[in-house]
């Protein structure tokens, strides 16, 4: 992300490029994402310790292999293209404390609201 950019115009630029590009992913497709890291956040805001534990960096992992498999079964290549464009991958990758966990739930949040903003096409 960009030092000038909040991670709320970011996700803003994100969802607009791609309903301009034609690969628009469905609202129940990103929802699934926003639910699966909603669980791991109530796990991180229970956790005592300002480092991911071991468990929920492995939760984290899994995550990942989840999201890339959507990716790939996904045969219209919005997922794909969302997941390339959001940088969830890296993203994930990068994740180490408490605190880059609760940033990334709020941008995984505002992609979900931006792409519900632009409207749907399931």
């Amino acid at each position: 992300m960009n030092e000038n950019q909040s991670y709320v115009d970011e996700a803003k630029t994100i969802i607009d490029g791609l309903k301009k590009s034609g690969k628009f992913i469905s609202i129940s497709q990103i929802r699934n994402i926003l639910a699966m890291t909603a669980d791991i956040y109530n796990q991180v805001k229970r956790s005592p310790e300002g480092l991911l534990t071991e468990n929920i960096q492995e939760q984290l992992q899994y995550l990942k292999v989840r999201i890339i498999y959507d990716a790939g079964k996904d045969k219209s290549g919005s997922v794909r293209a969302f997941v390339e464009k959001s940088g969830i991958s890296k993203k994930l990758d990068a994740l180490k404390t408490k605190k880059d966990y609760i940033k990334f739930s709020n941008y995984m949040e505002a992609l979900v609201a931006w792409r519900q903003h632009y409207g749907d096409n399931d």
